[in-house]
């Protein structure tokens, strides 16, 4: 069973859902045109963890994502109706499944870090529904920072494991000069000529070439983007209804987080809410 008609979501929308509640603070010392998580943010959902330095499947139960009722086979849920109010303009907001991270490591430190996030044989057991195409090019990869860095510049070279089985190193610039917590650096861009057409599967080892002179503590986040609204008009509140959010199911226990696309250097707050819908 699916939604599979207009009759069928009106009905689902108004008496099988589950209510989304947010309501996030800003999050300062951010980038205009940078993505920025609302993972650590304060508010609603509630400030989630940062990572350990085992990698780990967060769920809808993980303290920061947005909950739901998972559904019995063959019942779905769908992300149909979502509404929100940015404290800054031209703020774009999307909604991730958080589908794998790890934290806890320093940039203070120039020798290799181990930073194993294996989403295909590393005993995660993430499954097909939240993972999408099984050659993983559904999935977006992020360097997550979740304390602030030093001041020194430094880059950092990653070690990386493609759908193939494939291995190479992506290079992040500028991972010094004080990087602040709550920016994502996504790394998908990063893929060389060479590889291009490939995915990335896993997350190995990273390195700096230069201490930043503060630890700090950052990790790598793999996400699923399910949707995104665009909120235009500052404090204006914007609506999607299904069809301008495409309508993206929502697997059992998705991990669902809220990234920023900022246009000035703070979050901004985030106030909102919506509807997953079950039939």
């Amino acid at each position: 069973m699916a939604i599979t008609t207009r009759d069928q979501l009106i009905d689902a929308l108004a008496n099988n859902s589950s209510r989304i509640i947010i309501d996030k603070a800003s999050i300062a010392n951010q980038t205009a045109g940078g993505y920025s998580s609302l993972w650590r943010a304060t508010g609603q959902p509630a400030q989630a963890a940062i990572p350990g330095t085992t990698a780990a499947i967060p769920t809808s139960a993980t303290t920061g994502a947005m909950g739901f009722a998972n559904q019995t086979d063959p019942v779905k849920s769908y992300l149909a109706w979502l509404n929100a109010a940015s404290g800054n303009a031209a703020t774009s907001v999307e909604v991730h499944d958080r589908v794998g991270h790890v934290g806890g490591l320093v940039l203070n430190i120039t020798t290799s870090q181990n930073a194993l996030l294996d989403l295909d044989s590393g005993g995660l057991n993430l499954v097909a529904a939240r993972r999408g195409d099984a050659n993983f090019s559904d999935l977006q990869w992020w360097l997550e920072v979740y304390t602030d860095g030093g001041a020194t510049a430094s880059n950092a070279t990653i070690n990386v494991t493609f759908n193939d089985g494939t291995s190479a190193n992506l290079s992040v610039q500028a991972v010094g000069g004080t990087l602040r917590a709550g920016r994502m650096l996504p790394l998908t861009p990063l893929i060389q000529v060479a590889d291009q057409g490939k995915f990335i599967r896993d997350i190995n080892t990273v390195i700096l070439s230069a201490s930043t002179g503060t630890a700090g503590n950052f990790g790598f986040t793999a996400t699923r983007p399910r949707t995104v609204l665009p909120t235009n008009i500052a404090n204006k509140t914007e609506v999607a209804d299904w069809a301008q959010l495409g309508l993206p199911e929502v697997a059992n226990d998705s991990c669902l987080q809220l990234i920023a696309l900022c246009s000035t250097t703070s979050t901004g707050t985030l106030r909102g809410g919506g509807k997953i819908a079950h039939g």
